[in-house]
């Protein structure tokens, strides 16, 4: 079956849900699966920046993990189901690289400026989006009557990844 990409039941500013319900454009579970989607762009680049940096980086791999899990994050927002173990293993991953790569570099002495390098700049912005789309959640969070805190732990993890990497680049 071949999508059709320009369906016009948008044009009256609303969207459809994965279950059929339509709702507003500006409604803050859109939004946050925007900027869900702003984020995973954001990492493409990154991940291009990454590749040109040191072609033979494991950390395009990692990236490109992320990103697929970004697809089931933005899934998970449109459609939530009752088990939060699905993201145990991603968070325990991120967790995972988080203390590599804590290991390899040196002690954090002063604040990081964003800019030594493309690569480097590139993660910083997906890092500073990452936590923009943090913040949306927490808000879209907020107004739900079960909140799925676990979508924020894994993206505040990261985010911490993603500074970690803009360090060691």
């Amino acid at each position: 079956m071949r999508l059709k990409i320009s369906t016009k039941t948008g044009d009256d500013g609303t969207t459809s849900l994965l279950g059929g319900e339509r709702v507003s454009k500006n409604d803050p579970l859109i939004r946050t699966v925007g900027e869900l989607d702003e984020l995973n762009a954001v990492l493409g680049t990154a991940k291009v920046e990454l590749a040109f940096a040191d072609p033979q980086s494991e950390d395009t791999k990692l990236l490109a993990r992320v990103q697929m899990e970004l697809f089931s994050f933005g899934a998970e927002l449109m459609r939530p189901t009752d088990d939060a173990t699905l993201w145990d293993n991603s968070v325990q991953f991120l967790e995972t690289r988080i203390a590599e790569l804590e290991s390899r570099l040196p002690p954090l002495v002063a604040f990081v400026l964003p800019g030594q390098n493309r690569a480097s700049a590139q993660l910083h912005v997906a890092r500073t989006v990452c936590r923009r789309v943090e913040r949306s959640l927490v808000g879209l969070l907020e107004t739900q009557v079960e909140p799925r805190l676990f979508l924020v732990t894994y993206l505040n993890r990261l985010s911490d990844l993603l500074f970690l990497l803009a360090r060691a680049y």
